[in-house]
């Protein structure tokens, strides 16, 4: 047998992924807000791209455009016969006299000029000679003649300018409000800040105690305890007792309530008036100050009942999320065929390039907005219990279950349903939601879902009295004798998620009177 080099030729089938299809898997799992941005890109980037103006348009067909035209020019013709008919244009000086004239023979002689009414003048929303007079014409809106708020650091600086006169101390406090972490506190040790302005540790305690008494109070504390002390300060609360419940935070923390008792030497009434107090307090005074507030969630998919005798839902996409391009056929045929006449080889294949990227682009918005609304449907379908009765009829759902009646791989599905929501009569829901994972039945009949299963947990500790608290053993008694087959340490692990206490902090909760 001989050994060596030789050729052969062979047959295989491969998947390849291509620039455009791993764009379109991409598009699939990006949100109403990234697909947003990465439209606007291309609309920049090609020249055969346009913004579908259109208001019931779907996506991929555009408006008559001849239509759009004669409307136009029926505008302007229009116009210039109103212009007509009211005569030739007057010089503006002649119109101004004409006018004044009008005003100064209308009024009375020993009417003072102050006093008297200019119909159509500035009074009555004009702008001045020269300028527009339609209100149309302003883009402004009212959030450009707002005051804008300050920043914390401003708003503390202004304070510090009012508080001291010594440069020295303004110095100091400037360099406290730069150093200042966005919680509020100041995490570098007094010593240190004394050493790095070359000054001594009274002085910079002498600037940093007065501007904890800033507004919002609590700022320049180094821990939780001065926090929360300068604030009840504030209100006049600090009282030995007071002060001895936030010197032991700790045991506050644990829920050690007749250690507390015992440390304060207060009554089971007086503390639970601390607590409440303590809770009333803000920890981060300056997490809020220049917090933005969260971005309202837009929903893709609009779920509402629908008015047939048969009952059902009607889902249908929001048009808002759904960006709508076309490709510009006027445009792309006129550029096509003066580079078919004079145009090089390589604008030839810019041009094919950018009509195949277009026309792709199309396709895959139209695509992905048909594969939401389908893989929507079959979530609704499957969980329509849920919408009718509540979270306690939620089913146990897994991907496989949506991508074999839908017919899609079950990664097409998970990309479909991530960052996806959904508005129903109960509310805003990820798609994501409505897969939950399955805990047995012992009795051999339909599984229940575990959102199911956490929301009961949820209602029979928040129904547990003040002497008969439920522990994890109980409540998986419980919870078996309506049916599910569930462990203590799932209890536990439920319960954590909740965030609810053990059964032994809720006693020591609930042994003090609120």
């Amino acid at each position: 047998m001989a050994i060596g080099p030789r050729l052969d030729l062979r047959q295989s089938q491969s998947l390849v992924m291509t620039p455009l299809l791993r764009q379109a898997i991409q598009l699939l799992q990006f949100n109403n807000i990234e697909v947003a941005a990465f439209v606007e890109e291309e609309l920049e980037r090609n020249p055969l791209l346009e913004r579908d103006e259109g208001f019931d348009a779907p996506i991929g067909e555009s408006p008559d455009r001849d239509q759009r035209l004669e409307s136009t020019a029926t505008s302007e013709n229009q116009a210039d016969s109103t212009w007509d008919e009211g005569g030739p244009p007057r010089d503006s000086a002649d119109a101004a006299s004409a006018e004044t004239l009008s005003s100064s023979q209308d009024s009375p002689l020993d009417a003072d000029a102050a006093e008297t009414y200019d119909p159509g003048g500035a009074g009555d929303g004009a702008s001045a000679p020269g300028g527009s007079q339609a209100f149309d014409d302003d883009d402004r809106s009212i959030d450009d003649f707002a005051e804008k708020a300050a920043t914390l650091r401003e708003h503390l600086g202004e304070q510090l300018r009012l508080s001291f006169n010594d440069p020295a101390q303004r110095l100091i406090g400037a360099y406290l409000i730069a150093l200042l972490e966005p919680s509020g506190r100041l995490s570098a040790a007094p010593a240190d800040l004394a050493k790095a302005l070359g000054t001594t540790l009274e002085a910079v305690e002498a600037v940093r105690t007065p501007m904890m008494r800033f507004d919002p109070t609590g700022m320049f504390a180094r821990d939780l305890r001065e926090c929360l002390a300068a604030q009840l300060a504030e209100k006049n609360r600090l009282d030995p007792a007071m002060a001895a419940m936030i010197d032991n935070l700790d045991m506050l923390a644990r829920r050690d309530l007749k250690g507390l008792m015992a440390v304060c030497g207060v009554d089971g009434a007086d503390i639970a008036d601390m607590i409440a107090e303590i809770r009333r307090l803000d920890p981060k005074p300056g997490a809020t100050w220049d917090a933005t507030p969260p971005a309202p969630v837009i929903p893709d998919v609009l779920m509402r009942p629908s008015p047939s005798e048969e009952g059902g839902w009607l889902l249908e996409l929001n048009p808002e999320t759904m960006p709508r391009v076309l490709v510009n056929q006027g445009f792309t045929a006129q550029v096509l065929t003066r580079a078919g006449k004079a145009g090089s080889k390589e604008d030839k294949i810019f041009l094919a390039e950018k009509l195949h990227t277009a026309t792709w682009l199309v396709k895959s918005l139209q695509q992905r907005a048909n594969t939401i609304l389908k893989v929507s449907a079959e979530i609704v379908r499957r969980q329509e219990a849920f919408f009718r009765y509540g979270v306690s009829h939620l089913r146990p759902l897994i991907l496989r279950d949506i991508s074999e009646e839908v017919e899609l791989h079950e990664s097409t599905v998970s990309r479909v349903t991530s960052n996806k929501y959904i508005a129903t009569p109960r509310g805003i829901f990820e798609l994501k939601y409505f897969f939950t994972t399955a805990v047995a039945s012992n009795s051999g009949g339909e599984s229940h879902s575990a959102e199911a299963i956490r929301q009961r947990i949820k209602v029979m500790v928040a129904g547990e009295g003040a002497v008969n608290i439920l522990s994890d053993d109980a409540i998986v008694t419980t919870l078996r004798q309506e049916g599910v087959d569930i462990a203590r340490r799932t209890v536990a692990k439920y319960r954590d998620a909740l965030h609810i206490p053990s059964s032994v902090q809720r006693k020591r909760e609930k042994a003090v009177p609120a």
